[in-house]
Order: structure tokens, then sequence, then C-alpha cells
């Protein structure tokens, strides 16, 4: 027959011996190892167990309910020795990336508007001190829209000045924002104020062209408008955006849908009109293109020509931003480039 006491006290050094084999484990590897040991299928307490069978029925419970204390007091010391090994190891990757918990905090930086939304709101803001309100339309345009409402006949040469991107033969990428005038003017009568700002699109790509750029155009429609009002209007915008001491000049040029047609150019905001390579040594720089609205194009929107007039211009922002920071190349607003970026 077994004793009692002698299996109470084998257990009792097993849990010394395996508590005191746990606290002194080097790591995972070896703390499996120790459980496995004593805890196994084949291990210690297991084979102490086996003895169980000489003691009487009264006494198996007693072990048996000391032998589920001592394996539950050893489970608990393992699973408390790998969380504080985990946590060790947390706490040493964090000195090895050698953070300092005394530092401040980093603060998040703000984005801002892109450079081209600046000076599209500026230009914006300029004209609706005079008045002008913002009007837009959509980008896949109508070949009527786009061309031949607007004085470009189809097989027209001056359609290659705009050589535009085809979905289909009557729907393009619109190649400016002159639609917007007359869908504005189908759907509305004089007197008329208006600026149309957006993306549009022409086959045409180097350092001073995108095949994607920005555009502003504005009109107005009225009784009795003439150049006068143009030349005052584009003068006062000129002003506005470049400075007072700025000269400018109006040059006859040709465009479908306006006659007459001017070209306005600035004098050189690198050379103060010396002569420069951003000006190709003229001294000038040209920046908009405006004249008075063809009567063709009224009538297109049933409009009377006898009654009505008006003026129109156009202008690159992409040019306007590139004249005012100093660039040369239109390519640098669509890089996504933070460095440049984030100077504005």
């Amino acid at each position: 027959m077994t004793e009692k006491g002698s299996l109470q006290e084998k257990l009792k050094n097993l849990e010394q011996l395996a508590l005191a084999e746990v606290r002194s484990a080097g790591g995972e590897e070896a703390i499996q190892k120790i459980r496995t040991h004593y805890l196994g299928r084949k291990g210690l307490l297991t084979s102490i167990l086996r003895e169980m069978g000489g003691l009487s029925p009264e006494e198996r419970p007693q072990i048996g309910q000391l032998a589920n204390q001592i394996k539950a007091s050893l489970e608990q010391a393992v699973e408390q020795f790998q969380e504080e090994k985990r946590s060790g190891k947390k706490n040493e990757r964090l000195f090895q990336d050698r953070v300092d918990f005394t530092l401040p905090g980093r603060d998040f930086t703000l984005g801002s508007k892109h450079l081209i939304t600046q000076t599209t709101d500026n230009i914006a803001a300029i004209f609706g001190r005079l008045g002008f309100e913002v009007s837009e339309g959509p980008e896949v345009e109508l070949d009527y829209y786009n061309f031949e409402a607007l004085n470009f006949p189809k097989d027209h040469p001056a359609r290659d000045m705009q050589d535009t991107f085809y979905f289909t033969p009557n729907v393009v990428l619109r190649t400016h924002t002159s639609p917007v005038q007359v869908r504005t003017m189908e759907s509305r009568k004089p007197p008329l104020r208006v600026i149309a700002p957006g993306r549009v699109y022409r086959h045409d790509s180097d350092p001073t062209h995108s095949p994607m750029f920005h555009q502003v155009e504005g009109f107005i429609v009225d009784r009795a408008v003439t150049f006068a009002d143009l030349k005052g209007t584009l003068t006062y915008f000129v002003h506005e955006l470049f400075g007072r001491e700025v000269q400018m000049r109006f040059r006859p040029s040709f465009f479908p849908f306006t006659e007459p047609s001017a070209e306005v150019d600035i004098q050189c905001v690198m050379c103060k009109g010396a002569g420069c390579n951003l000006c190709k040594k003229s001294g000038w720089l040209e920046i908009l293109g405006s004249g008075m609205i063809d009567p063709e194009v009224f009538r297109f929107v049933g409009y009377d020509p006898e009654e009505y007039t008006g003026f129109a211009f156009g202008l690159g922002v992409e040019r306007i931003a590139m004249l005012q920071v100093g660039l040369s190349d239109i390519r640098i607003f669509f890089e996504n480039n933070w460095q440049f970026l984030s100077q504005f």
C-alpha cells in the first residue's frame, strides 16, 4: 500500500522544484521544456499520480485535489513568465528604436490649396469685384458647343489651333471653357457678366503646354458694350493681378468667335522689359486673348446682334501662376512634388 503522506510530500517537492525552474528559465524554449517535463503526458506529475492506485478510496480524492492545485499553480507560473517575456521584448524593441517618451508629440501638417486653385480663386475674386458671376459646364462637350456655335465650321483650318481628343466625331474633351458662354447665352437673356473657370484639354505637350490645363473664360453681353469697356476691364484685371506699375498692350490677333480680336501682353515680370530668355528678348509676355463677340455667335444663340454687343476673353491659369512665381516648366504643377507645392 502507498502511503498518502508520502505522495503528498512528493507532490509538494515537485511543485517547489518546478516553480524554481520556471523562475530561472532563460526563455520561451526553456519554459516549454519545463512545462512538458512536469505537466506533459509523460511528465513527473503524471508519474507520481500513477502511484495513487495504492491508496484507499477515501484518500484518492484528497491527493487528486492536491495534484490539480499544483498543476494550476504551475500553469499560472508558466503563463505569467511568458507574459513578462512578451512585455519585456516590447520594451526592448522600443529602447532599440531609441524612442524618447519625453519628447513632445509631432504636429500634424495641414494641407493647403494647390497653387493652381489659389490662382483661380484669386482671378475669380478680382472679376467678382467687377460684378462677374461664376458659371461652369461639362468637360466632355458636344462638337457643336466647342466649335460650331463658336464660329468654328467643320473642316475649317481654325480648328487646327485647338486639336483635341475625340470620343466620337461629335463628342470631344473641350478645348476651352468658351462653350459655357454659348450654354449660358442659350439659357438666359442679357445683361450677362460671367466668368467660366475649369479644366480644358488639347493634344499638346511640352515645357509650356500640357494636354490638360486650366482656363478662365469671361464675357459681358449687354446693349452698347464697346471695345473701350473691354480695355478698361482687362486693364483693371492686369493691374490687380500684377501691380499697377506693370505696363500692358493690346496687339491685333484672330479668334473665330471674336471680331475684332486682340492679344493682351504685359511687360516681362522677370526683366522689366529689358529682354531675357523668358520673354525671348522681346520685353513682353502674352497672358490672354480677347475681342468683341462675333455677331455670328449671337445668331447661334438667338440674340439680335443689332441690339446686343459684348466682349469675351480667355486666359490660362497655369500661365498666370508661372509668371507670378517665376516658373519655366508647366509640368511641375502636375508632378505632386510636395517640396514644390508646400512653398505656396
